[in-house]
């Protein structure tokens, strides 16, 4: 019974985001151990707080987070 645990900051997706995460993960699992396990394999995602989880010692909002994600990424 698979399960996979998504920790991140609360308030940065919304519900869609995070039911497309659970279908997306869901398939790439089944894709690697068999699609029998669909129906078995558990996506949970917590929130935490925001401002409550930090990086390098700098706490990190869900609105530094949209920050980052609309920078493009180095080529």
């Amino acid at each position: 019974m698979p399960l996979v645990q998504i920790t991140g900051v609360g308030d940065y997706l919304t519900l869609d985001q995070k039911q497309d995460l659970i279908r997306r993960v869901t398939d790439a699992v089944v894709a690697v151990e068999g699609e029998g396990l669909r129906g078995v394999t558990w996506v949970t995602i917590a929130d935490i707080q925001p401002g409550a989880w930090g990086v390098g010692g700098t706490p990190v909002t869900a609105d530094e987070l949209r920050a980052m994600a609309a920078t493009p990424a180095a080529a």
